[in-house]
């Protein structure tokens, strides 16, 4: 690990000196890429050199323990105990910087939520899940966009598209994909019977037009009616744009705006993200299966989470947390989790590179 440090360390001295050469400063091109490189090294390479400077206050702290004698020598001693706790703690600061980035998670994104399992109660649950993650992205200043939202008459949601966009929207919100479950006693329930109602949770990090090629002869675009709960919510036009996607099978509607372009340039927006998530989560599962990520492969068929109402208490199931504070987590205040989950996959990782 250390000779990697120092490789990088040297790297970024010898950008650094090449920045200031009047042919790089005249090469709009080549001081762009340098420039970036440079700031993908910095971090790392300014908390190498503060753990050299901490090693060697270190060493010096020991070595003149051992030319003093008595009281001196043991506030030298544990001066340099205390620089050598400090040394582990960098040294493990360091493995987390050098371990890979995903390269999705400063990336917008696209939430899908589907009622499950629970009849008009598995909807009702979906709406409010729908309003949790609004709420968190309000909190985050991150754009809450709707693609599409299938409302039913009693309140609740059959399935909602929306499109995330902010600094590390997916990065924030990834460890969300999967089975939600619900235990609560139904408005509808006269006997005061628990009922549990489930359901899923996909987030989608954003492909660039680039990196995802739609062919003409490979798509069919339908229009067709907005539907929705009734009254005001129902399009009397053909706004309503459907794509579907033949080599993969993938089907995207979006029938939120009035404007038929608008739903048109959302569905695209929408397709190329399912399509970058189909073709790299094939590439990716062998690795998926081979690392055995502690909080999960981030499935939709995986339950992560159970939300007990009668005890006002989630529980996140893949690392055993539980927080009590139904209200606050369902109006988009859970940094607590979804930071926990952030640790664990990083320690998850770390293990994985020390094996």
């Amino acid at each position: 690990m250390l000779n990697k440090l120092q490789t990088i360390a040297n790297r970024f001295e010898e950008i650094n000196r090449m920045l200031a050469l009047p042919e790089v400063l005249a090469d709009r091109a080549q001081w762009t890429k340098l420039t970036k490189e440079r700031a993908e090294l910095e971090e790392i390479a300014a908390a190498y050199a503060d753990y050299r400077r901490t090693e060697q206050e270190m060493n010096a702290a020991f070595a003149e323990a051992e030319k003093e004698t008595g009281e001196m020598r043991e506030l030298l001693s544990d001066e340099g105990y205390a620089l050598k706790a400090a040394l582990a703690e960098k040294e493990t600061a360091l493995k987390i910087l050098l371990l890979p980035k995903d390269k999705n998670d400063e990336r917008n994104c696209t939430i899908e939520i589907r009622a499950g399992a629970g009849g008009e109660e598995a909807a009702l649950f979906a709406y409010r899940l729908y309003r949790m993650y609004q709420g968190f992205c309000e909190r985050k200043r991150f754009k809450w966009e709707v693609v599409d939202l299938n409302e039913t008459e009693l309140g609740g949601m059959k399935e909602a598209i929306v499109n995330v966009e902010g600094k590390g929207a997916y990065k924030r919100l990834k460890y969300e994909s999967g089975v939600h479950r619900v235990q609560r006693v139904p408005e509808t329930e006269s006997q005061g019977r628990i009922h549990t109602s489930t359901a899923t949770v996909a987030v989608l990090p954003e492909a660039d037009e680039v990196e995802v090629e739609i062919k003409d002869e490979d798509i069919r675009v339908d229009l067709f009616r907005s539907s929705g709960a009734g009254g005001q919510k129902v399009n009397k036009t053909e706004t309503a744009i459907r794509i579907t996607h033949f080599p993969t099978g993938i089907v995207v509607t979006c029938q939120d705006e009035r404007s038929q372009l608008k739903n048109k340039e959302k569905a695209f927006r929408v397709l190329r993200t399912r399509l970058y998530d189909y073709y790299n989560g094939k590439a990716n599962s062998k690795e998926a299966a081979d690392r055995k990520n502690l909080v999960g492969t981030g499935d939709r068929s995986e339950r992560i989470r159970t939300y007990n109402f009668p005890q006002s208490r989630i529980t996140d199931h893949r690392i055993g947390l539980s927080v009590h504070s139904m209200e606050a987590f369902l109006s988009g205040d859970f940094d607590e989790m979804t930071d926990a989950l952030a640790r664990a996959d990083t320690e998850a990782r770390l293990t994985a590179s020390d094996e």
